[in-house]
């Protein structure tokens, strides 16, 4: 689906972005929050603000997870109406504290929210299993008359002429979509910044960052002024904002979620491959988004999409075994303190769960990984990012810089090029698919089938928790498993204790870019943010991964701290 264009006047791109912002002040102040009171410096910690302004009605319903919300409105116990509307003032306030942001969609989302509890009152049932939950969307994922500007400031004004055909599923399942969010410039940063709105920040400390690229969604869903969004996913663009805020996140394997309706530069070349996936307040948050979009066998009107429904039918039991390979680092960069204690404490109850069997996982080249995928983001060379951006004259920001001039794998390839890196990256996928084939303990002499193998990988997210601005320029905890096509599902376990997360004596860099990465860390900087871990399965295990971490929070009580 194209989006349609209109005629924008040769203009600074300055003025552009002030049209950007105030169009969105302008969705905001048609709520009626009083954040007139909000205090002119704001504390790093922006959860004691946000409930001063909510009533105790609109704090419940903002706190609760998607699936008790859905329970709630489903019975009629609460109206579509006052949820949607407690989400609404939430997420203004949400934006005024982390800049989070792009449109509120006041009257789009309360006229629904009427229609829903008219529905409701006469037929006697939910119009389906997502009645009345409010979901908020990534800006490029397009919404049927509104802007789809991908984060270029060249592109205010472009207009999408439908819904991306996720939304329509999702609307047919009786959502209500009440805002959308932030991202990078270029969409390819695991921050959020742009020159249309600005830096997201995390509002677990405001001088960090949220992630990206679907920061917008990590920082409004963290502030729980959504309980369920839709982000977008090719190096960790869903993971690193659920891993920044606390939150769930799944990048689904490529090619199960519809991705038709969504901008962005080099439409069609998917050689790594882009996800949509979910993010939430709840595992079941999660879980939800992937059965409602699988059910609706999306692959009848996308062809690309492997026709593969949801296997709600999935469980780990007792009687199991279950086989954990544990990737403590990716001898490339070893994580912080804080997630190395992570691991320890989860791999330590998971020792006294009588059918769980943890194994160390071996990693199997990563640095040549992000070279081949790195390769293989641009293979113009950037030029159609540099020529959109170059269209209204935005200055490059600073991961932006990172990502494309300063990365020697971004080269404009010829087409033998192009065709050897794409067999490099099918070679390394079968590189690590026979590794992780040597997990098995066994094979069946009967079937020749491989038993005792690890069934999924737990590791860090990222090399540390939420960074300070522009620093977030390792990718390989996530953008290996793009690489791989591998699912992935983040999970949030603690917070950072700077009295027990101390910075390591002796540490020796494996790498320069280690030795970098820990010039980052310091405690006191870090105190009080999420920590949180990574599930990985094989290709279309997404279902499995979702399934195992299930059994793990019956087990052993994760996350083990409280959140927010």
């Amino acid at each position: 689906m194209t989006p349609t264009t209109k005629a924008v006047p040769k203009r600074l791109w300055q003025e552009i972005a002030q049209e950007a912002q105030e169009y969105r002040d302008a969705s905001i102040s048609r709520l009626d929050p009083d954040t007139s009171r909000l205090p002119k410096i704001l504390p790093r910690n922006v959860f004691g603000v946000l409930r001063q302004y909510l009533s105790q009605t609109e704090i419940e319903l903002t706190e609760k997870p998607p699936e008790e919300l859905l329970t709630l409105l489903a019975s009629g116990t609460v109206t579509t109406t006052a949820v949607t509307t407690a989400f609404l003032r939430r997420a203004s306030l949400a934006q005024k504290l982390t800049n989070c942001i792009t449109e509120l969609l006041p009257e789009r989302s309360l006229a629904r929210a009427e229609f829903l509890d008219d529905y409701l009152i006469q037929n006697k049932k939910p119009l389906g299993p997502l009645h009345g939950l409010p979901i908020s969307v990534k800006e490029h994922i397009g919404m049927k008359d509104l802007g789809l500007n991908a984060g270029y400031v060249a592109w205010w004004g472009r207009v999408a002429e439908e819904d991306a055909r996720v939304l329509q599923i999702l609307w047919h399942a009786g959502a209500v979509f009440h805002a959308r969010t932030t991202e990078p410039q270029t969409l390819m940063h695991l921050e959020t910044d742009s020159n249309l709105y600005g830096v997201t920040v995390n509002p677990y400390n405001r001088d960090l960052s949220a992630g990206g690229s679907s920061g917008g969604e990590g920082a409004l869903i963290g502030c729980r002024g959504s309980c369920l969004g839709i982000g977008t996913d090719i190096g960790g663009s869903i993971r690193s904002p659920a891993a920044n805020n606390g939150l769930y996140g799944l990048k689904p394997t490529g090619f199960r979620i519809p991705t038709d309706g969504w901008s962005s530069t080099m439409p069609g070349a998917d050689p790594i491959t882009t996800v949509i996936g979910p993010l939430s307040t709840s595992l079941e948050g999660v879980k939800l988004f992937m059965q409602t979009v699988l059910d609706a066998k999306s692959w009848l009107q996308e062809p690309a999409l492997v026709p593969l429904a949801w296997d709600s039918s999935f469980h780990i039991s007792p009687d199991k075994p279950l086989k954990i390979g544990v990737l403590w680092h990716d001898d490339v960069v070893k994580p912080h303190p804080p997630i190395t204690r992570a691991l320890r404490s989860v791999v330590s109850r998971l020792g006294n769960v009588p059918n769980v069997t943890i194994v160390d996982w071996k990693p199997h080249l990563h640095d040549e990984a992000w070279a081949i995928i790195s390769s293989l983001y641009y293979p113009d060379g950037g030029d159609e990012d540099a020529a959109a951006m170059a269209a209204s004259g935005e200055p490059w920001r600073p991961l932006t810089e990172w990502i494309i001039k300063e990365n020697p794998c971004v080269k404009k390839l010829s087409m033998q090029e192009f065709f050897y890196w794409q067999e490099e990256r099918e070679a390394y996928r079968q590189e690590y698919a026979k590794t992780w084939n040597q997990t098995a303990s066994g094979q069946n002499p009967e079937t020749g089938e491989l038993e005792g193998v690890v069934d999924v990988i737990l590791c860090p997210v990222g090399p540390g928790v939420a960074p300070r601005h522009n620093t977030a320029k390792y990718w390989g905890y996530t953008s290996q498993w793009n690489l791989l096509d591998y699912p992935a599902l983040v999970f949030p376990v603690s917070k950072v204790d700077a009295e027990v997360d101390i910075v390591e004596k002796g540490h020796k860099p494996m790498t320069d870019i280690d030795k970098d990465n820990w010039k980052l860390y310091d405690p006191e900087t870090f105190s009080g943010l999420p920590i949180s871990l990574q599930l990985v399965g094989r290709r279309f295990e997404d279902e499995k991964i979702i399934a195992i971490l299930e059994y793990i929070k019956q087990q052993i009580g994760v996350p083990f701290v409280e959140f927010p």
